[in-house]
C-alpha cells in the first residue's frame, strides 16, 4: 500500500499552520484536493472512505486499494467549499461528505444541479443546501473565491431534460489564481476553447485512460492531460485519478514523458503532500 507522506493529524497541522497570501495545494488522493489562499479553501470532490471496496467485494470488479487513505474527513476543518463535479461515489461519498459538513457548519457544497435529487438523497440533507451549477456562465462567490462550471464527458457530455450538464468541471478563482479542476473528462470538441480564455495557472487533469475491458467511464489517458494543459495555456499540470484502485489507474512516468515532450510544466504530487504555488 502506498503510504502518504503525511497523514491525519500531521496532514491537518501542516494545512492550519499557513495563512498567507500564497496559494497552496494539498493532494488528498483520486480526485481530491485541498486549496488554501489566507483563511479561505476549496476541497474538491473529496474521496476518503472504504465505502467503494465494500461495495465492490466478492464481485467481478474489485475496488481493491493500492493507497492508504489521506485523512479521516471528520479531521477537515476549516473548509470553505466543497464540490462534487457528478455523481460517482469516488466524487460523491456520504462516508467522505456528511463528517466534513458536520465540522465545517458554514461549508458551501457545489453540485451539478442536474444532480440535486441523487445527492439529497444519497446524503439524506436538505434538498436546499446544495448548490446547483451549470455550464451557463453563473459564477458562485464567497469572499475571495470565484467558481464557474463547465461541462465534462466522462464519457459524454450528458446532460438532463433540461439541457443541464450531468458531470461537469470547474473553474476557480481564489485570490489572484486561477484553478481548473476536471472533475471526471475525456477529451471531447470545445473543452479547449471553453478553458483558453480563463488563463488558467493550475490544472488538475486525470490520467487513467479510458479502458472498456475496466467496467467504468473512462477519462483523459497521460498523453491527452498533457495536451489539455499545453493547449489552455495552463501554467502548471497536475495529474490526478490514479494511485488509488488496482483496476484503474496510471503510471505517472508516462504523464512526466508526455509533458516533457509537449513542453507543459507539471508537478506530481505525493499523497499527503502540500506545495506552494
Amino acid at each position: 500500500m502506498i503510504k502518504p507522506v503525511q497523514q491525519n493529524e500531521a496532514l491537518m497541522a501542516d494545512i492550519q499552520s499557513v495563512n498567507d497570501d500564497v496559494l497552496r495545494i494539498w493532494w488528498l488522493g483520486q480526485s481530491g484536493f485541498l486549496l488554501k489562499l489566507g483563511q479561505e479553501s476549496i476541497l474538491f470532490d473529496p474521496y476518503l472512505s472504504d465505502a467503494l471496496p465494500r461495495k465492490y467485494a466478492n464481485t467481478n470488479k474489485p475496488h481493491t486499494r493500492i493507497s492508504e487513505i489521506v485523512i479521516e474527513p471528520s479531521m477537515l476543518r476549516g473548509i470553505s467549499v466543497v464540490t462534487s463535479s457528478h455523481n460517482h461515489t469516488d466524487h460523491l461519498d456520504a462516508e467522505t461528505l456528511l463528517p466534513i459538513f458536520q465540522q465545517n457548519p458554514g461549508v458551501h457544497f457545489l453540485i451539478p444541479e442536474a444532480n440535486r435529487a441523487f445527492v439529497v438523497d444519497r446524503l439524506q440533507c436538505e434538498p436546499t443546501f446544495p448548490i446547483g451549477m451549470n455550464d451557463d456562465g453563473l459564477v458562485f462567490k464567497h469572499k475571495n473565491i470565484e467558481i464557474i462550471g463547465v461541462p465534462a464527458a466522462h464519457n459524454t457530455v450528458d446532460r438532463d431534460t433540461d439541457g443541464r450538464c450531468k458531470y461537469m468541471g470547474f473553474v476557480a478563482k481564489i485570490g489572484h489564481f486561477c484553478v481548473y479542476h476536471s472533475g471526471d473528462t475525456l477529451l471531447f470538441d470545445g473543452l479547449i476553447d471553453i478553458l483558453k480564455p480563463y488563463q488558467v495557472d493550475v490544472a488538475f487533469l486525470p490520467i487513467n485512460g479510458n479502458d472498456p475491458s475496466r467496467g467504468v467511464a473512462g477519462n483523459l489517458n497521460c498523453e491527452e492531460a498533457a495536451f489539455v494543459a499545453k493547449n489552455i495555456g495552463a501554467k502548471l499540470a497536475i495529474p490526478h485519478h490514479y494511485d488509488l484502485f488496482a483496476f484503474n489507474t496510471a503510471n505517472v512516468v508516462d504523464f512526466v514523458v508526455a509533458c516533457e515532450e509537449q513542453g507543459v510544466q507539471y508537478r506530481v504530487m505525493q499523497l499527503g503532500e502540500g506545495i506552494a504555488v
